[in-house]
């Protein structure tokens, strides 16, 4: 058999190199890959469905599916997951102490349905009882102005969402005391440059991911990865063999890192991040697969729903190709 020539776009990660350099082949596939950010990947599968295989985020990929509009099918891997306690930037001078003291105020947003946005919405009115319709949305680029949504949306009429001027940045605008706070999955550069003003809404983030996770068990997944549905249907074989590549790969990096000879980070601390990590969240902290990831799905699932951005409550079966729903064993 002929391997299939295939595009492959996704994020440079210590999960996915092996994959790249070519230590973990994918059975059948002859890949081209090309190491994208993760909004360019985003834009241009989403908008022109330039790649084969790419990350998707998992927000516009729900969009899509619920639309019936989806160009891509996923298979349950999830090469970003992250906990969004640091993504909340907000003016300490504005009278911001606690997330509810956000009632009320403007926030900025690179894209209303971003998945690290649907995510800290969830936060918000989960565990702090601030739902989206009480904040007025602020949307635009965090440093470069213009930035639109990918995909269309039709919100709920209690949800305000307003674009920033056309010559502003998100970061200008908090710098500038223009809006409260900014949630974001990047760094505004108004916060790394060490303003005195602006600081984390949570002033231990980790310690507050942790106590989240040890009451509901949920480590968010940002992205997932799809492939072409004309691919797949012509290849059934294809998304297995895609995912058994990608569970490989992250097994090669774990066992990397976990060899302590030499640190294979350029950070002090990694072996000892990593059995925190392992004693707080279990030995496959970062599981892939869909039957572990079923309650991280349908919180995801329920926010994505309840905040307007999905016509109607997908169920977790319907993300992913059926062959990778369950696997065999020995």
């Amino acid at each position: 058999m002929t391997n299939l020539r295939l595009s492959v776009a996704i994020g440079d990660y210590d999960r996915t190199r092996p994959l790249v350099d070519g230590t973990v082949p994918v059975e059948g596939v002859d890949p081209t890959y090309m190491r994208l950010s993760p909004e360019e990947i985003f834009f241009r599968s989403f908008r022109n469905g330039e790649f084969d295989i790419c990350e998707m985020s998992a927000s516009s990929y729900v969009v899509s599916l619920a639309k019936g509009t989806a160009n891509y099918v996923a298979i349950p891997v999830f090469p970003s997951r992250a906990f969004r306690h640091t993504s909340f930037y907000v003016r300490k001078d504005h009278g911001i102490h606690s997330p509810a003291d956000l009632r009320g105020r403007r926030i900025g947003v690179p894209e209303y349905q971003l998945t690290a946005c649907v995510w800290a919405r969830a936060l918000l009115e989960d565990e702090y009882g601030v739902a989206p319709g009480e904040i007025t949305w602020v949307r635009g680029g965090l440093e470069e102005p213009g930035r639109v949504e990918k995909i269309e949306l039709n919100l709920p009429g209690n949800v305000q969402v307003e674009a920033a001027p056309a010559d502003r940045s998100l970061s200008q605008m908090l710098e500038a005391g223009e809006i409260d706070a900014i949630i974001s999955p990047r760094v505004p550069s108004c916060f790394a440059a060490g303003n005195r003003n602006i600081g984390w809404i949570f002033e231990d983030p980790i310690a507050e991911a942790l106590a989240y996770f040890e009451k509901t068990g949920i480590f968010p997944i940002m992205h997932l990865v799809g492939i072409r549905r004309s691919v797949v249907e012509a290849n059934p074989w294809l998304p297995t063999s895609v995912m058994k590549a990608f569970v490989k790969a992250k097994a090669h990096c774990l066992a990397h890192l976990s060899d302590t000879s030499a640190t294979k980070v350029t950070l002090p601390f990694i072996e000892e991040q990593l059995q925190r990590a392992r004693t707080a969240m279990g030995e496959d902290f970062w599981s892939y697969g869909y039957e572990a990831n079923i309650h991280v799905l349908d919180a995801f699932l329920d926010a994505h729903y309840r905040q307007g951005l999905s016509p109607r409550r997908v169920e977790h079966a319907e993300l992913f190709h059926p062959a990778t729903l369950s696997t065999f064993r020995v």
